[in-house]
């Protein structure tokens, strides 16, 4: 499907870095940050940045408006439509940037206020898109590592290709391996892997036997 004009793709590489939750800068999501970082470039004073819960969408908006000074509202649906648009003429006035990080762009919030619609068909969209392996692999590894458990070499790369690739199913299993782990004494191993991911329905067995036999050629 074709991006919406003025969208611009932003997927998230995490990695090991510094500070509580790092963010690292690659290719995949370079220009998009450089993007957020010089606001001062912006066609208008504000941006709104989309993509699945889970994601590092706050991580980003909490970046911005510490490098930035900017404002962030972290959900519009949790504001009134009359916040978010005395927020974007505050912005224009004082020149502060200000960040709107949603679930969907602007066109699909169901905006009442005629003023406010036609303001944000003016603002850039950010978009986080699905992690893809790399993503999800070091995402897997920086959970873990948040939980003071380090994987042994390979283990989050024995994941990936069996799990459904969304944010949400990463942090699910993340958050079940680790409750397994503590109730068994053990580390996180393939056994483990495989019967904590079957017994809670975490993946398809099909596709378990179907990367198994491919590991095994």
């Amino acid at each position: 499907m074709a991006r919406p004009s003025g969208q611009i793709a932003l997927p998230l590489d995490w990695s090991a870095g510094s500070g509580n939750d790092p963010l690292i800068v690659g290719t995949s999501n370079a220009d998009a940050v450089r993007y957020l970082r010089h606001p001062a470039t912006w066609p208008v004073r504000t941006a709104v940045l989309t993509g699945p819960r889970g994601s590092g969408r706050s991580l980003i908006g909490r970046i911005f408006a510490c490098e930035t000074g900017g404002r962030v509202l972290d959900g519009y649906d949790s504001v009134s439509e009359e916040e978010i648009f005395h927020a974007w003429n505050a912005a224009q006035a004082s020149g502060t940037p200000l960040l709107v990080i949603a679930d969907a762009p602007p066109a699909d919030w169901g905006i009442a206020l005629p003023d406010l619609r036609s303001r944000l068909a003016a603002v850039p969209v950010l978009t986080i898109g699905d992690p893809d392996d790399c993503l999800a692999r070091d995402l897997i590894e920086a959970l873990f590592a948040r939980r003071g458990i380090a994987l042994a070499p390979g283990v989050a790369s024995y994941i990936v290709p069996r799990m459904e690739r969304s944010y949400a199913m990463i942090h699910r299993v993340v958050a079940a391996l680790d409750a397994a782990s503590l109730e068994k004494g053990g580390g996180i191993g393939i056994r483990l892997i495989r019967e904590t991911l079957l017994s809670q329905g975490l993946i398809d067995p099909d596709l378990l036997e179907r990367q198994d036999d491919k590991t095994c050629r």
